[in-house]
């Protein structure tokens, strides 16, 4: 890829000139610039959010380690609290309404 030297920079600002008008090629200049500005803020914050993740993530990981499991140890009687157990209820039928043909068209045929 060929390097712009200080002749082409030249070439291509007259051209600029010629073409947008020497009122106008400030404001473009200075827009050209916000955007350049914009895109590289853009750019470094996306970087730095990509390299602030990866620690984190490795880090949530080596915190959510579990740890070592307890020795289980057998419930005695005494420590074993009885539970009443409701016996499961049927369902109740579902409900549903007949209509007749007339009673659905008294609606409509009233307005």
């Amino acid at each position: 890829m060929p390097n712009i030297g200080p002749v082409e920079l030249i070439v291509i600002l007259a051209i600029a000139l010629i073409v947008i008008g020497p009122g106008k090629l400030p404001e473009v200049g200075a827009s050209l610039g916000k955007s350049i500005r914009e895109f590289r803020k853009a750019a470094t914050d996306v970087k730095e959010s990509a390299t602030l993740d990866v620690p984190a993530t490795a880090a949530a990981t080596a915190q959510s380690a579990p740890a070592p499991a307890a020795t289980p140890t057998a419930a005695t009687p005494a420590d074993v609290t009885p539970v009443a157990v409701a016996p499961a209820a049927p369902p109740a039928p579902a409900e549903t309404v007949a209509t007749t043909g007339s009673e659905s068209n008294t609606d409509s045929t009233a307005s």
